[in-house]
This record gives C-alpha cells, structure tokens and sequence, in this order.
C-alpha cells in the first residue's frame, strides 16, 4: 500500500487518480499510524515552501517522514514535494526542509535569461546524467522524454544527487535522489504515459 501524505498541500485527487489508473492500492492520509504502515511514500506539494513546511511540522508528520525514510522506505517527493526533501530553501527568505537529499531550493531569477518566463509552466525534455546509471524509477523513460513543469524554484548545490536535468534557459534539476528518497521536480500525474511509467516503476522499486 502507498500513502499519499495529506498535511493539507498538493495535488491529492490527482496523484490518486493515476495510481489508481496503473493499478496501485494507495490511500490519502495524515495519520501517521497508517503512513507507518504503509510500503511506500509519496510526498506531493503545491504552493509556498514556508507554508507547506510549516503545515508539515504543525503536524509531525515531518518527523513521520524522516523516520520511515531512515528505515529505508521508499520516499517520492512530487514538485514542491520535491522541494521539501532538501536541506533548506531561501524562497522568500531562509527554511528550513527535511534534509533527506543534500542542497539547497533557489529562484530560478538570475539564473535563466531575464526574457524567459517565471514560473516555468509547461513540457520540457529530462536530461540524464552520462556518468551514472539510469534511477530506477526512469527505468521506463528515454533521455528527452517530455514531462509537464509548474515551477520558480529549484534545486541547487546538489549534483551528486541529481537523476536528471531540464534545460529553461540554463540546465535546471529535474529530479534528485538519495538511496531509497527520491525527487522528482515535475508533475509525473501531469505526464501522460511517460509520467504514469514513471509512477509505476516506484512501485516497483
């Protein structure tokens, strides 16, 4: 069973919908007897960082989510859910994030050229690394497979841990892992067939 993590941001009907669409069992839930539970984790998010973070704390579930990581629980984070995993974020100041994946989540402004648009709304290709193996979760994808982006952060100072890349002007991380954690900046239940193959290798991780 996969719990969908419900602290009162993201996309839950949606991401619902499309593991249901593949045949998994999920459930949507904030109680953290059932998020124990469970086999495998989905973190989404929409919205502020400082918001979602704060929500996520009110509720414990953060440190739900650390232990079941630690454990070695397979843990996705989906856009914003992506975004928590890291250490911290300087959206609209400086908080701090779960500290599951090293780095940090920056504005994109600065970074890509001033006449491209932010936030980034739209498809665009996923780069893989040339030096490391495919992550299990793209074991379905081919290198310049398009999956839908809704963002004006992203993840920085963390190449080591980075799975894929997007290219916005400037190349951009498009998705990050660290053993059984993953990320994955972009709206897999967005995706089509891509996005959904996606989905469908994390339950079989």
């Amino acid at each position: 069973m996969i719990a969908i993590i419900d602290y009162g941001v993201g996309n839950l009907f949606s991401l619902s919908s499309s593991f249901k669409s593949i045949g998994a069992n999920t459930v949507i839930t904030g109680d953290p007897e059932i998020i124990r539970s469970a086999d495998k984790l989905i973190l989404p998010g929409v919205g502020a960082f400082s918001d979602a973070a704060d929500k996520l704390r009110l509720s414990g579930l953060d440190k739900v989510i650390i232990e079941e990581a630690k454990k070695g629980k397979p843990l996705l984070g989906i856009c914003l859910g992506m975004q928590m995993l890291f250490e911290k974020s300087f959206e609209y100041g400086e908080h701090k994030g779960l500290g599951l994946i090293p780095g940090s989540v920056v504005s994109m402004k600065g970074v890509i050229p001033s006449e491209l648009k932010v936030p980034h709304i739209g498809w665009n290709g996923i780069i893989f690394p040339k030096d490391k193996l495919r992550s299990k979760i793209f074991k379905y994808l081919n290198q310049g497979d398009h999956m839908y982006f809704v963002h004006s952060f992203y993840a920085t100072d963390c190449e080591d841990f980075v799975s894929s890349k997007t290219e916005y002007g400037a190349l951009l991380t498009a998705s990050a892992e660290n053993g059984n954690v993953y990320g994955v900046q972009f709206h897999p239940e967005k995706s089509g067939k891509k996005g959904l193959s996606i989905l469908k290798a994390f339950c079989e991780l």
